[in-house]
């Protein structure tokens, strides 16, 4: 079954991580999927990594959907602008908007107060993760809200409950991803009179691409991470975040969540889906009940 046959996705900073999860999920469920993002094939982001959007764009056709690489760089109005206008032209509506964008991890100098921080690194942390997800917003949302029942999904890192309890080891980073969330309040309050949602979603602890390559493992061999930290067990894949996006874009009654903040695990838990290995991690119930207590690493009655 393909719930979003016929839909139409832009997933901004689809290249890697949960972006790529996201792309793949939506193709997977039947969506095309507009993916964007700074590296191709012939050029590099300043992330010098080797991902590409052409990759996401492909493995979103060989899920069951369509994929279309588009590069953008989101921080440039005109050429969100220009995105907008070809999904426009190609397209003739928007039903999904998922804002992904980051590319701040190499920016963060954890555990180092603000007068210490690079404030050159710790300001285009700021800008690549609020600027550049306002700026494709406000292109991109009169598309959207055309039709009842469009969807934006504002990604994130930790969900309101824990980020207001918990410093997140940078003022920068800890801003960027606490502004993402009030972000998609916010915009929930300008997109309800259209009858259009507004979510801020988390992964758990996502193996990423990066994260993999830290742990020095794959995702065939990636319980042997324990070994680095124990609580690695209550890691995830970005396909999970992936299908919960998938699940909020096919639920007819996706407005009982509009403004809320939500996790890839709870919602496995509501939608019954599960990671790709038949599990439901749920990192945010793991990390206060578990890893913060300093209790041995075991996911059990957590995944």
């Amino acid at each position: 079954m393909q719930p979003l046959k016929d839909k139409i996705a832009i997933v901004a900073g689809g290249t890697r991580g949960a972006g790529r999860g996201i792309a793949v999920e939506l193709g997977a469920a039947g969506a095309t999927v507009y993916v964007t993002g700074r590296t191709t094939r012939t050029q590099r982001s300043e992330y010098n990594r080797p991902e590409t959007i052409e990759e996401t764009a492909e493995l979103v056709t060989q899920a069951g959907g369509k994929g279309i690489a588009v590069q953008v760089d989101h921080l440039d109005p005109k050429q969100v602008q220009a995105l907008v206008t070809r999904v426009e032209q190609e397209q003739g509506r928007l039903d999904i908007l998922v804002n992904d964008i980051w590319g701040g991890e190499n920016l963060a100098q954890w555990n180092t107060p603000v007068w210490e921080h690079s404030l050159e690194g710790g300001l285009r942390m700021l800008r690549l993760a609020i600027d550049t997800h306002i700026i494709t917003s406000h292109f991109a949302l009169p598309l959207l809200i055309k039709n009842p029942g469009g969807l934006l999904v504002e990604i994130t890192d930790g969900t309101a409950d824990y980020n207001n309890t918990h410093y997140r080891l940078s003022l920068f980073y800890d801003l960027a991803k606490t502004s993402v969330t009030r972000m998609a309040w916010g915009l929930a309050q300008e997109l309800q009179p259209h009858q259009c949602t507004a979510i801020a979603l988390t992964p758990g602890w996502m193996r990423s691409e990066m994260m993999l390559e830290i742990f020095g493992v794959t995702e065939a061999n990636w319980q042997e991470g324990v070994a680095k930290d124990p609580h690695f067990i209550i890691s995830e894949t970005p396909r999970y975040i992936g299908r919960a996006v998938a699940h909020l874009a096919a639920d007819p009654d996706v407005a009982r969540w509009n403004g809320q903040s939500l996790s890839s695990g709870q919602l496995a838990k509501v939608y019954g889906f599960t990671d790709l290995d038949g599990s439901q991690p749920e990192a945010f119930r793991y990390l206060p009940e578990v890893q913060e207590l300093d209790k041995p690493a075991d996911a059990t009655g957590y995944r």
